[in-house]
């Protein structure tokens, strides 16, 4: 199963989400921002930093890089893509995924373990565990408060395109357990499509119990296991 992570200029999790690849048993490769093929890989990463020093915003310079119509084209044929931190910023841009991601409600930065919990296991990141389950992962942004228009979040709860929402260490999902403001305490959400998943937390950093947590594996072990039933099939 081979990985792309692909390389903006700023990005700085690359290396993070190689690693975490790597041993949870992916063949990972880089692939610089100026390339115009992502051939040959099953899954695409775009990793957190801050691609172009998020001049004008976060995102908006990196969704015109020339990696970017390769990676539409892939996931318009079904490769899995998983967009972290500024990932999942670029996504949006890109209009691959619905919304944008604002700063935060405080307007600072933050760098936290936050707890997350699974909304919907019927992907292929989340399907190697259980609906409501509490992920401790890391999260390190300003600009990673999400908005969507009430359409949009209509079809994305109607449609069980979230998947992941900020909660408290009880599960609940409330007020005091949203980071930064992100509508519905949205952490993550997925395409109509659901190959596509963006998420604002680092699972890459959450791989190794050195560093507090080891949840984030659950995200690579999920996609591992659907890759390896598309092959067998």
């Amino acid at each position: 199963m081979k990985a792309a992570v692909i390389r903006f200029p700023g990005s700085n999790c690359d290396q993070d989400c190689h690693l975490a690849l790597r041993e949870t048993g992916f063949e990972a490769s880089y692939i610089w921002h100026k390339e115009t093929s992502v051939a040959g890989h099953d899954l695409i990463v775009l990793p957190g930093g801050f691609s172009y020093g998020d001049y004008l915003r976060a995102g908006a310079i990196a969704r015109f890089s020339p990696v970017m119509q390769a990676v539409k084209e892939a996931a318009a044929a079904g490769a899995l893509v998983l967009g972290i931190c500024n990932g999942f910023q670029i996504l949006c841009e890109a209009g691959l995924l619905p919304g944008a991601l604002i700063r935060n409600r405080d307007l600072h930065f933050l760098c936290e373990h936050r707890h997350v919990r699974v909304e919907d296991i019927a992907n292929p990141f989340l399907n190697a565990t259980w609906t409501g389950t509490l992920l401790r992962l890391p999260i390190a942004h300003g600009e990673g408060s999400y908005v969507a228009d009430a359409e949009t979040l209509r079809q994305l709860n109607v449609g069980g395109r979230i998947l992941l929402r900020y909660a408290d260490g009880l599960g609940a999902a409330n007020e005091a357990a949203n980071p930064n403001g992100a509508a519905e305490n949205i952490a993550g959400i997925c395409n109509a499509a659901r190959n596509v998943f963006g998420l604002m937390p680092h699972p890459e950093r959450a791989c190794d119990a050195r560093l507090g947590s080891t949840d984030g594996r659950v995200i690579f072990d999920s996609i591992r296991t659907v890759l390896r039933t598309r092959r067998a099939a």
